[in-house]
Protein backbone atom coordinates (compact mmCIF):
# COMPACT_ATOMS: atom_id res chain seq x y z
CA UNK A 1 0.00 0.00 0.00
CA UNK A 2 3.19 2.35 1.00
CA UNK A 3 4.64 1.44 -2.43
CA UNK A 4 1.86 2.62 -4.01
CA UNK A 5 1.44 5.95 -2.25
CA UNK A 6 4.98 6.84 -3.10
CA UNK A 7 4.64 5.61 -6.53
CA UNK A 8 1.53 7.65 -7.35
CA UNK A 9 3.11 10.49 -5.58
CA UNK A 10 6.42 10.20 -7.28
CA UNK A 11 4.36 10.12 -10.55
CA UNK A 12 2.36 13.54 -9.68
CA UNK A 13 5.55 14.98 -8.80
CA UNK A 14 7.14 14.46 -11.88
CA UNK A 15 3.62 15.90 -14.06
CA UNK A 16 3.95 18.82 -11.75
CA UNK A 17 8.01 19.42 -13.20
CA UNK A 18 6.93 18.37 -16.72
CA UNK A 19 4.12 21.56 -16.19
CA UNK A 20 6.47 23.73 -14.43
CA UNK A 21 9.20 23.58 -16.75
CA UNK A 22 6.40 25.77 -19.38
CA UNK A 23 6.25 28.37 -16.74
CA UNK A 24 9.33 30.45 -18.46
CA UNK A 25 7.96 29.46 -22.04
CA UNK A 26 4.58 30.88 -21.22
CA UNK A 27 5.83 33.95 -19.46
CA UNK A 28 7.45 34.74 -23.14
CA UNK A 29 4.52 33.94 -25.22
CA UNK A 30 2.69 36.55 -23.10
CA UNK A 31 5.10 39.28 -23.76
CA UNK A 32 5.40 38.57 -27.22
CA UNK A 33 1.68 38.66 -27.52
CA UNK A 34 1.25 41.97 -25.53
CA UNK A 35 4.19 43.42 -27.70
CA UNK A 36 2.13 42.30 -30.48
CA UNK A 37 -1.08 44.26 -29.52
CA UNK A 38 1.02 47.17 -27.85
CA UNK A 39 2.99 47.99 -31.41
CA UNK A 40 0.20 47.15 -34.30
CA UNK A 41 -3.12 48.42 -32.37
CA UNK A 42 -1.81 51.01 -29.69
CA UNK A 43 1.31 52.53 -31.89
CA UNK A 44 1.04 51.88 -35.33
CA UNK A 45 -3.05 52.27 -35.87
CA UNK A 46 -3.45 54.82 -33.01
CA UNK A 47 -0.43 56.64 -32.37
CA UNK A 48 0.97 56.80 -35.21
CA UNK A 49 -0.39 59.33 -37.81
CA UNK A 50 1.30 59.33 -41.17
CA UNK A 51 -0.12 56.33 -43.34
CA UNK A 52 3.09 55.57 -45.23
CA UNK A 53 5.08 55.27 -41.93
CA UNK A 54 2.17 53.29 -40.82
CA UNK A 55 2.76 50.90 -43.47
CA UNK A 56 6.48 50.80 -43.22
CA UNK A 57 6.35 50.24 -39.72
CA UNK A 58 3.68 47.45 -39.91
CA UNK A 59 5.65 45.83 -43.20
CA UNK A 60 9.29 45.39 -41.36
CA UNK A 61 7.62 44.59 -37.76
CA UNK A 62 5.33 41.42 -39.30
CA UNK A 63 8.61 40.61 -41.56
CA UNK A 64 10.79 40.46 -38.37
CA UNK A 65 7.90 38.84 -36.36
CA UNK A 66 7.84 35.73 -38.72
CA UNK A 67 11.16 34.78 -38.22
CA UNK A 68 10.96 35.63 -34.32
CA UNK A 69 8.06 33.07 -33.81
CA UNK A 70 9.27 30.74 -36.59
CA UNK A 71 12.69 30.45 -34.68
CA UNK A 72 11.47 30.15 -31.33
CA UNK A 73 8.87 27.71 -32.40
CA UNK A 74 11.85 25.68 -33.66
CA UNK A 75 13.80 25.76 -30.86
CA UNK A 76 10.91 24.38 -28.87
CA UNK A 77 9.80 22.05 -30.58
CA UNK A 78 12.96 20.43 -32.46
CA UNK A 79 13.67 17.43 -30.52
CA UNK A 80 17.36 16.64 -29.55
CA UNK A 81 18.81 13.91 -31.28
CA UNK A 82 19.90 11.05 -29.46
CA UNK A 83 23.11 8.66 -30.31
CA UNK A 84 22.39 5.57 -32.83
CA UNK A 85 21.78 2.20 -31.40
CA UNK A 86 25.34 1.10 -32.08
CA UNK A 87 26.52 3.17 -29.11
CA UNK A 88 24.62 1.31 -27.02
CA UNK A 89 25.74 -1.50 -24.89
CA UNK A 90 24.64 -5.31 -25.85
CA UNK A 91 22.50 -6.86 -23.20
CA UNK A 92 25.01 -9.22 -22.96
CA UNK A 93 28.07 -6.64 -22.95
CA UNK A 94 25.52 -4.71 -20.12
CA UNK A 95 25.18 -7.44 -17.91
CA UNK A 96 29.09 -8.45 -17.97
CA UNK A 97 29.73 -4.72 -17.30
CA UNK A 98 27.79 -4.11 -14.81
CA UNK A 99 28.49 -7.95 -12.99
CA UNK A 100 32.42 -6.88 -13.15
CA UNK A 101 33.84 -5.61 -10.21
CA UNK A 102 37.25 -4.62 -11.22
CA UNK A 103 37.48 -0.94 -12.54
CA UNK A 104 40.43 -1.56 -14.73
CA UNK A 105 38.47 -4.83 -16.55
CA UNK A 106 35.53 -2.57 -16.88
CA UNK A 107 37.48 0.48 -18.41
CA UNK A 108 39.56 -2.38 -20.90
CA UNK A 109 35.55 -3.29 -21.99
CA UNK A 110 34.57 0.06 -22.87
CA UNK A 111 37.83 -0.04 -24.86
CA UNK A 112 37.08 -3.33 -27.07
CA UNK A 113 33.57 -2.21 -27.16
CA UNK A 114 34.82 1.94 -28.38
CA UNK A 115 37.05 -0.02 -30.95
CA UNK A 116 34.19 -0.35 -33.29
CA UNK A 117 32.76 3.01 -32.99
CA UNK A 118 33.75 6.48 -33.96
CA UNK A 119 34.82 8.03 -30.83
CA UNK A 120 37.87 9.76 -30.28
CA UNK A 121 37.23 11.85 -26.78
CA UNK A 122 37.70 10.65 -23.44
CA UNK A 123 36.96 11.24 -19.65
CA UNK A 124 39.68 13.70 -17.66
CA UNK A 125 41.41 10.41 -16.72
CA UNK A 126 41.77 8.68 -20.38
CA UNK A 127 38.47 6.23 -20.10
CA UNK A 128 36.19 6.00 -22.51
CA UNK A 129 33.05 8.33 -22.04
CA UNK A 130 30.41 6.02 -20.53
CA UNK A 131 26.63 6.75 -19.56
CA UNK A 132 25.94 4.75 -16.95
CA UNK A 133 22.27 5.84 -17.06
CA UNK A 134 21.77 4.87 -20.81
CA UNK A 135 23.94 2.50 -21.23
CA UNK A 136 26.06 3.52 -24.42
CA UNK A 137 29.40 4.90 -25.35
CA UNK A 138 28.83 8.58 -25.81
CA UNK A 139 29.63 9.91 -29.23
CA UNK A 140 32.37 12.93 -29.07
CA UNK A 141 30.77 16.57 -27.86
CA UNK A 142 27.44 14.66 -26.12
CA UNK A 143 26.63 14.70 -23.23
CA UNK A 144 23.85 13.75 -20.44
CA UNK A 145 21.45 16.14 -19.61
CA UNK A 146 19.54 15.00 -16.02
CA UNK A 147 16.55 17.61 -17.18
CA UNK A 148 15.60 15.52 -19.95
CA UNK A 149 16.63 12.58 -18.87
CA UNK A 150 18.68 11.27 -22.48
CA UNK A 151 21.84 12.04 -24.11
CA UNK A 152 21.71 14.66 -26.62
CA UNK A 153 24.21 14.53 -29.37
CA UNK A 154 26.59 17.80 -29.18
CA UNK A 155 24.66 19.09 -26.18
CA UNK A 156 25.21 22.95 -25.44
CA UNK A 157 23.17 23.52 -22.87
CA UNK A 158 19.29 22.98 -21.43
CA UNK A 159 17.65 26.03 -21.99
CA UNK A 160 14.56 26.76 -19.70
CA UNK A 161 13.25 29.02 -21.96
CA UNK A 162 12.70 27.00 -24.36
CA UNK A 163 12.05 23.92 -22.23
CA UNK A 164 14.62 21.76 -24.72
CA UNK A 165 18.26 20.85 -24.81
CA UNK A 166 20.23 22.74 -27.21
CA UNK A 167 22.10 20.60 -29.11
CA UNK A 168 22.97 19.37 -32.96
CA UNK A 169 20.07 19.33 -33.90
CA UNK A 170 18.31 22.46 -32.89
CA UNK A 171 21.46 24.25 -32.35
CA UNK A 172 21.44 26.79 -35.39
CA UNK A 173 17.57 27.28 -34.59
CA UNK A 174 18.55 28.71 -31.26
CA UNK A 175 21.32 31.31 -32.89
CA UNK A 176 18.35 31.96 -34.90
CA UNK A 177 16.47 32.80 -32.67
CA UNK A 178 18.56 34.56 -30.57
CA UNK A 179 19.27 37.38 -33.76
CA UNK A 180 15.70 37.48 -34.60
CA UNK A 181 15.20 38.84 -31.31
CA UNK A 182 17.93 41.25 -30.99
CA UNK A 183 16.53 42.49 -33.95
CA UNK A 184 12.79 42.63 -32.60
CA UNK A 185 13.77 44.63 -29.65
CA UNK A 186 15.83 46.82 -31.82
CA UNK A 187 13.52 47.75 -34.63
CA UNK A 188 10.48 48.15 -31.12
CA UNK A 189 12.98 50.59 -29.60
CA UNK A 190 14.22 52.06 -32.85
CA UNK A 191 10.89 53.18 -33.86
CA UNK A 192 9.11 53.85 -30.96
CA UNK A 193 11.96 55.82 -29.23
CA UNK A 194 10.22 59.25 -30.79
CA UNK A 195 6.73 58.71 -30.04
CA UNK A 196 7.98 57.73 -26.67
CA UNK A 197 9.66 61.78 -26.53
CA UNK A 198 6.58 63.07 -27.43
CA UNK A 199 4.41 61.35 -24.87
CA UNK A 200 6.97 62.22 -22.65
CA UNK A 201 7.12 66.16 -23.25
CA UNK A 202 3.54 66.27 -23.89
CA UNK A 203 3.13 66.67 -27.58
CA UNK A 204 0.81 63.89 -27.54
CA UNK A 205 -2.37 63.77 -25.60
CA UNK A 206 -2.57 61.80 -22.11
CA UNK A 207 -4.57 58.45 -23.31
CA UNK A 208 -4.37 55.11 -23.04
CA UNK A 209 -2.03 54.25 -25.79
CA UNK A 210 0.54 56.13 -23.61
CA UNK A 211 1.40 53.71 -21.40
CA UNK A 212 1.58 51.07 -23.71
CA UNK A 213 4.18 53.63 -25.61
CA UNK A 214 6.15 54.16 -23.17
CA UNK A 215 5.97 50.71 -21.46
CA UNK A 216 6.87 48.82 -25.13
CA UNK A 217 10.26 50.89 -25.22
CA UNK A 218 10.91 49.98 -21.35
CA UNK A 219 10.75 46.55 -22.13
CA UNK A 220 12.14 46.45 -25.54
CA UNK A 221 15.26 47.73 -24.49
CA UNK A 222 15.37 45.32 -21.39
CA UNK A 223 15.32 42.49 -23.46
CA UNK A 224 18.00 43.77 -25.75
CA UNK A 225 20.62 44.11 -23.71
CA UNK A 226 20.15 40.80 -22.19
CA UNK A 227 19.66 38.95 -25.71
CA UNK A 228 22.21 41.10 -26.92
CA UNK A 229 25.23 39.75 -24.18
CA UNK A 230 23.31 35.75 -24.86
CA UNK A 231 23.85 36.03 -28.46
CA UNK A 232 27.33 37.95 -28.34
CA UNK A 233 27.87 35.36 -26.20
CA UNK A 234 26.93 32.33 -28.52
CA UNK A 235 28.56 33.80 -31.42
CA UNK A 236 31.98 33.70 -29.66
CA UNK A 237 31.13 29.94 -28.93
CA UNK A 238 30.16 29.77 -33.04
CA UNK A 239 33.44 30.90 -33.90
CA UNK A 240 35.62 29.31 -32.00
CA UNK A 241 33.29 25.80 -32.55
CA UNK A 242 32.54 25.38 -28.78
CA UNK A 243 29.66 24.11 -27.49
CA UNK A 244 28.89 26.27 -23.88
CA UNK A 245 30.14 22.84 -22.04
CA UNK A 246 33.10 22.78 -23.59
CA UNK A 247 33.97 26.34 -23.05
CA UNK A 248 33.56 25.54 -19.26
CA UNK A 249 35.44 22.40 -19.44
CA UNK A 250 37.92 21.67 -22.53
CA UNK A 251 37.32 18.45 -24.06
CA UNK A 252 39.69 15.90 -24.14
CA UNK A 253 41.62 13.58 -26.93
CA UNK A 254 43.50 10.38 -27.22
CA UNK A 255 46.53 13.21 -26.96
CA UNK A 256 45.27 15.42 -24.30
CA UNK A 257 42.66 18.01 -23.41
CA UNK A 258 42.24 20.52 -25.94
CA UNK A 259 40.25 23.53 -25.77
CA UNK A 260 40.81 24.38 -29.23
CA UNK A 261 40.04 20.77 -30.59
CA UNK A 262 37.03 21.38 -33.15
CA UNK A 263 38.51 24.63 -33.96
CA UNK A 264 38.73 24.84 -38.07
CA UNK A 265 39.04 28.24 -38.37
CA UNK A 266 36.00 30.77 -38.86
CA UNK A 267 35.08 29.96 -41.90
CA UNK A 268 34.06 26.23 -41.48
CA UNK A 269 33.09 26.52 -37.49
CA UNK A 270 30.39 28.65 -39.06
CA UNK A 271 29.16 25.94 -41.73
CA UNK A 272 29.99 22.96 -39.18
CA UNK A 273 26.19 24.77 -37.15
CA UNK A 274 24.63 26.38 -40.51
CA UNK A 275 26.14 24.77 -43.65
CA UNK A 276 27.14 25.46 -47.02
CA UNK A 277 23.98 26.26 -48.73
CA UNK A 278 24.11 30.67 -47.99
CA UNK A 279 20.09 30.14 -49.08
CA UNK A 280 19.59 28.49 -46.11
CA UNK A 281 21.64 30.97 -43.25
CA UNK A 282 18.81 32.93 -42.78
CA UNK A 283 15.88 30.15 -42.17
CA UNK A 284 14.98 27.72 -39.47
CA UNK A 285 15.21 24.74 -41.93
CA UNK A 286 17.90 21.91 -41.06
CA UNK A 287 21.81 22.66 -42.72
CA UNK A 288 23.83 21.77 -40.20
CA UNK A 289 26.45 18.82 -41.99
CA UNK A 290 27.21 15.35 -40.50
CA UNK A 291 25.10 13.31 -38.46
CA UNK A 292 25.91 14.90 -34.65
CA UNK A 293 27.90 11.81 -33.86
CA UNK A 294 31.47 12.57 -35.11
CA UNK A 295 32.98 16.34 -35.75
CA UNK A 296 35.86 17.19 -38.10
CA UNK A 297 38.70 17.83 -35.79
CA UNK A 298 42.03 20.17 -36.21
CA UNK A 299 44.41 17.73 -35.27
CA UNK A 300 42.98 15.16 -38.49
CA UNK A 301 43.56 15.52 -41.86
CA UNK A 302 40.93 14.62 -44.34
CA UNK A 303 41.45 10.92 -44.56
CA UNK A 304 41.52 10.56 -40.75
CA UNK A 305 38.44 12.96 -41.00
CA UNK A 306 35.77 10.91 -38.48
CA UNK A 307 33.28 13.27 -40.07
CA UNK A 308 34.23 12.17 -43.93
CA UNK A 309 35.24 8.78 -42.84
CA UNK A 310 31.92 8.19 -40.87
CA UNK A 311 29.93 6.92 -42.97
CA UNK A 312 32.45 4.66 -44.24
CA UNK A 313 33.02 3.28 -40.88
CA UNK A 314 29.56 2.37 -40.57
CA UNK A 315 29.00 0.69 -43.48
CA UNK A 316 32.22 -2.04 -42.68
CA UNK A 317 30.58 -2.37 -39.00
CA UNK A 318 26.87 -3.13 -40.00
CA UNK A 319 27.47 -6.94 -38.61
CA UNK A 320 28.62 -5.70 -35.87
CA UNK A 321 25.37 -3.72 -35.22
CA UNK A 322 23.26 -6.55 -35.22
CA UNK A 323 24.29 -7.70 -31.80
CA UNK A 324 23.22 -4.21 -30.22
CA UNK A 325 19.21 -4.92 -29.63
CA UNK A 326 17.43 -1.62 -29.67
CA UNK A 327 17.53 0.29 -26.22
CA UNK A 328 14.49 1.45 -23.72
CA UNK A 329 12.85 4.88 -24.57
CA UNK A 330 14.48 6.27 -20.89
CA UNK A 331 17.49 8.26 -22.05
CA UNK A 332 19.43 10.81 -20.00
CA UNK A 333 21.69 13.87 -19.99
CA UNK A 334 24.38 14.86 -17.82
CA UNK A 335 26.11 18.23 -18.14
CA UNK A 336 29.94 16.82 -17.82
CA UNK A 337 32.20 19.42 -16.16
Amino acid sequence: MRRGWKMALSGGLRCCRRMLAWVPVLVIVLVVLWSYYAYVFEMCVVTVANTVEKVIYLTVYHALFVFFIWTYWKSIFTLPHQPHQKFFMSYGDKERYENEERPEVQKQMLLDIAKKLPVYTRTGNGAVRFCDRCHLIKPDRCHHCSVCAMCVLKMDHHCPWVNNCIGFSNYKFFLQFLAYSVLYCLYIAATVFQYFIKYWVGDLPNTRSKFHVLFLLFVACMFFVSLMILFGYHCWLLSRNKTTLEAFSAPVFLSGPDKNGFNLGFIKNFQQVFGENKRLWLLPIGSSPGDGHSFPMRSMNESQNPLLANEEHWEDNEEDARDFPESSSSLAIEMET
